[in-house]
This record gives structure tokens, sequence and C-alpha cells, in this order.
């Protein structure tokens, strides 16, 4: 992109001419049209210490003594590429990942700098998270991503992955349990599934393979929350403590939950809750426990002891932290709390027609998501609210006959898991809109709430009641009542697209390739007969018919 100097023709005023170039300084231009490749770009010392062949503001003689066509051809050279490497990136930082990939295809030093970007990994990072550091690929490279992949690469990869839900699914069924599953969690990072219900075991289960691969003794209580990373494993139940297992270097997979490994101190218990413990959630420093004592606990991962309690007016049915913050749901109403000072942050009463059951938070914006007894999932927007008002929904959406037992939320899409037997996944990339401030980098859309579209898709699960549900890596898990877990694999969804798109490009090819020589025909004033051409070209074709006919008519004579 080529700047040219707002100067009137003819006109050899000073003022005019001192407003093109200061001392090293690019001023007022304008783009135009710049036939020719790029200019390597001078670095910043190159173009400060740069003197303007112009003159400068203060010795107008010289201004007047330059000629307008000179002035021209200099500013004519000046693109912005010239521009120093930090200017350009400071510039990029402003776009979006669609304006940033088209940047990217300008030129060669676009594209390298484009790609290299750090606005990539603050584009993953905002809807996806911080990777995991540890994968069954290995660990993580000094770049901070795994595979020695680029942030764009690994942003390209997850959207495009994003879209597969909408594309064609194989149904794996993983049948162990004797009774009721109620709680399922997807650790795609390692590829993992865990499982648990009322018959009081842990499972641990192969997300590729499909296979059981360990369970727990049995724990004497209905297991009703379970959540990992590649550290802890935690779960909970009607006996009111949290079972723990730390991860265990050395072996395939990183739990031994059957007790049988060496390392016997990996696993331990916590106490505090006074009844059973509904949802468990995890973050890099804390353990998040919410119970029908009326309690939300938070406990130090380090020394693996509560620090804090949040008190609740009815029974807690679902945990989230976010940052700073942990949101929960007790009775109809939800909560937002803030962990450094204790304090309650944001009350929103009344979220649901009956008890509120399920919860789920985004990396995006501040925003919560909420399923209830009454079959409604609804959007509380919780970053822009007055201590005085009252926090309003600012969607919802009514996909289910039963309540809400389970939501789980991964850009972009959000689902949730009912007593009605069926799954629903609802698109959320029209609702949450960029925000060009670093703080808050996304904000909820404002809309017409008549206008919200009903979820995208509808799953069906076995049996009646679905209690749980978890999403990722291509994979849809839930559990219910039938003591089956169904997992809807999604991942022939990108081969399949990969194959149409590359399909479709041939065509377009060929097209262009047809239109190309029909066009060289026309201006050597020859007309195309395609019929006479693919006769020429097919003569081989038409022998054998003759010889079939001939054959044929043998036969007919043998017959008589």
């Amino acid at each position: 992109m080529d700047f040219d100097c707002k100067t009137a023709r003819g006109d050899s005023s000073s003022v005019n001419r001192s407003c093109i170039v200061t001392e090293g300084t690019l001023v007022q231009a304008k783009p135009v049209a710049h036939n020719g490749k790029a200019k390597h770009w001078n670095s910043l010392s190159t173009l400060n210490n740069q003197k303007c062949s112009y003159g400068s503001i203060s010795d107008p003689k010289k201004n007047v003594e330059t000629s307008d066509g000179e002035t021209a051809s200099k500013c004519d050279s000046w693109c912005f590429t010239d521009l120093p490497a930090a200017l350009v990136c400071e510039v990029l930082e402003h776009l979006d990942p669609k304006e940033l990939g088209i940047v990217s295809c300008v030129s060669t030093l676009l594209h390298t700098l484009a790609t290299d970007h750090q606005g990539w990994k603050k584009f993953y990072c905002e809807r996806w998270g911080i990777p995991t550091p540890v994968t069954l690929n290995g660990p993580l490279v000094p770049g901070g991503t795994s595979d020695w992949k680029s942030w764009k690469t690994l942003f390209v990869e997850r959207e495009f992955r994003s879209k597969s839900f909408m594309g064609r699914f194989s149904v794996d069924v993983l049948r162990d349990h004797s009774e009721d599953v109620r709680t399922v969690f997807l650790l795609a990072s390692v590829n993992l599934i865990f499982t648990g219900g009322n018959d009081s075991v842990i499972r641990m289960w192969d997300m590729e393979e499909g296979l059981l691969i360990d369970k727990s003794r049995p724990l004497c209580c209905t297991i009703r929350a379970i959540a990992a990373d590649t550290r802890l494993l935690v779960t909970a139940g009607t006996n009111a403590f949290i079972q723990c297992w730390r991860a265990v270097e050395g072996n395939s997979y990183p739990f031994q939950i059957s007790g049988n490994g060496t390392d016997q101190s990996s696993e331990f218990r916590l106490w505090g809750h006074e009844g059973p413990v509904t949802c468990l959630a995890l973050d890099s420093l804390r353990i998040f426990s919410g119970s029908w004592d009326m309690t939300v606990r938070v406990w130090d991962r380090s020394e693996m002891k509560c620090v804090q309690k949040f008190m609740h007016a009815d029974w807690v049915w679902s945990v989230a932290p976010h940052g700073n913050t942990v949101a929960s749901t007790a009775g109809r109403d939800a909560y937002v709390w803030d962990i450094r000072s204790g304090e309650l942050e944001n009350v929103i009463s009344n979220a649901h027609f009956g008890n509120a059951y399920s919860l789920a938070r985004t990396h995006l914006a501040d925003v919560i998501f909420t399923g209830g007894e009454d079959g409604a999932i609804r959007l509380f927007n919780v970053s822009e609210v007055s201590d005085d008002e009252d926090i309003k929904p600012a969607a919802t959406w009514v996909p289910h006959t039963g309540p809400v037992h389970s939501l789980a939320f991964e850009y972009p899409w959000l689902v949730s898991a009912s007593s009605d037997g069926r799954v629903a996944l609802i698109d959320l990339r029209k609702l949450l809109t960029p925000r060009k401030s670093s703080k808050q980098p996304f904000r909820v859309k404002n809309f017409d709430p008549s206008s919200i579209e009903p979820p995208q898709r509808m799953l069906h699960g076995f049996g009646c009641d679905l209690f749980s549900v978890a999403i990722g890596a291509d994979r849809i898990v839930c559990g219910g009542e039938d003591g089956a877990v169904k997992v809807w694999n999604f991942s022939e969804a990108l081969e399949i697209e990969k194959r149409a798109q590359a399909l479709r490009s041939m065509r377009q090819e060929n097209r262009m390739r047809r239109k190309k020589a029909q066009v060289e025909m026309n201006a050597n004033g020859r007309r195309s007969d395609q019929c006479s051409i693919a006769m020429k070209r097919n003569q081989l074709k038409g022998d054998k018919s003759v010889t079939w006919h001939s054959k044929r008519a043998i036969n007919d004579k043998v017959k008589s």
C-alpha cells in the first residue's frame, strides 16, 4: 500500500510543501495504486536519519525550488512496509483474525509479520484458554505450543474443528456401569474420559479407542461430580469428602485410580463439607466444591486445605470459576463471588422457575449460562451491572421439555443435557462480538430477544434422563440413567469437509481451464464444437460399441 502526498499541482507555496515530510517522519498521506513489488523495509534508525530532499520547514526557499514532478516521484516511493516492524505490528494489533489473515496474503513481508504476530496467541487464549502444558504428543516447546506449531496454525485448526459439530458423526457407547451415570468429564488434552454414578466406582476410558483403562475401588457413595486436569483428578459424592488422585509420571496414562500402583501417596481425601458434594471445578491454583450444606469451598492446591467458604441460602447445585471470580447456583438464584476479597459481587435472583441445576462460563466475556428446572437456558451479562440494578437475561432458549441438568461450553458451542433425553447445541458466534478493549475483549451483542435463533442441532441420548454432558476435541459425551455413556464422534466430519473442499477446488480449476481455452479459441477466430471434439477423442469407444452390436447380432443368429 503506497502513500501519495496531498500536494496540489502547480502550488509552490511553502505551506503545502511543509506538510509533506518533516525530519524523518511521514505526514498526511493517502493510498494510491502502485505498480511493482513492495520495497524491503528500512530500519527505524535509517528512516530517522534520512534527510528530506524537499527541504525543511525552516527553509522555504529550497521548498520553492523543488519541482512538483520530483515531489510526486519521491512520495510515490514510500509504502506501508517501509515503516518499522514494531509500528507495523502495532497496526496489526487492531485487526481481528479474518482481517489479519487477509493482510498475510498481501505480500511476503506482511505474510511473515502476520503469521508470527502475537495476536494469534491472544485470539486463541480468549476463545479456548491457555493450552494444557502436557499432551500425548510431548511437552510444550519454548514458543508455547505443542508439536512446534505456530499460534496461527493452532488457531486455524481449532476454529476449523469447531465447525465439525454441524457435520456427520458416529456414535460410540461405553458400557460398564451397572447403575445410573451421574457425571462425565472429558480431558481432551490426554484423550481421557472419566465417568461416575450410583455404583460408586470411577472409570477411566480411552477417548480414541473407547476402551476401559482403569477403575477405582468402590467409594461407597453416589458419585455426583468429577473434575480433572493433567496434574490432579478430583471426585466427590454423597459421603461429603473429596477423593483426589495426583498424576503419576512415567506411566502411559497420568492417573492410576485403581490403587495398584507403587506410589500410594498419590491418592488422598479432603474433608470439610457437612453434606453431599454436588459440583467440582479446578483452576491452576485452587479446587472449588459446592455442597448441599449450602457452601462453596475454595481449596488451595499446594497445601490441600480449605482457604475460603462462601455461604448460600439454599443447596448449591453448580460452580464455575473464571479468573478471580467464581459463580455458583443455589436454589433458583445465581451468585458471583470475588475470590480475593471474599465478597459477593452479583446476585441473579430467580434465574429460573425452579432450581437452577447447571452453570457454565466462557473465556471470552464476563457472562454466565444457567440451566434450570423449567427447561430453559439463559445467558446473563454480569460485566456492566450496578449494585442496585436487577440482572435480566440477555438471551433465553427453551430447547428442552424437562430440567436441564448439565451445561458445557467450548467456543463457540454451548451444549446442554436434559431429562427429556436430548442434547442441544447452541452456536454463540453471533452473540459474542469482539471489543477493542484489552480488559474485556468480547462483549454481548445488543439484539432483539425475539430474534434469538433456536439451537442449531439436537442430539438424542439413551433413556429418558441425561444427567451430565461434556464437549471437546470433536467429541460430545453424555451419561444418563440407563448406565451407558454415549460419545458422539465428529472427527470424520473434518475429513469429509476436506475432501469436499478439494473437490470444489478441482472443479473450480477445471472451469477456469475451460474458460481460458475458450477465450484462446475465440481470439484465434475459431469456434469449438464440443461434440466433434469429443467424438474425435473417443473413437476407440465408438469402435467398441460397433463390436458390441456385431457380437449381439451373431448371438441372435445362433439362438435362432
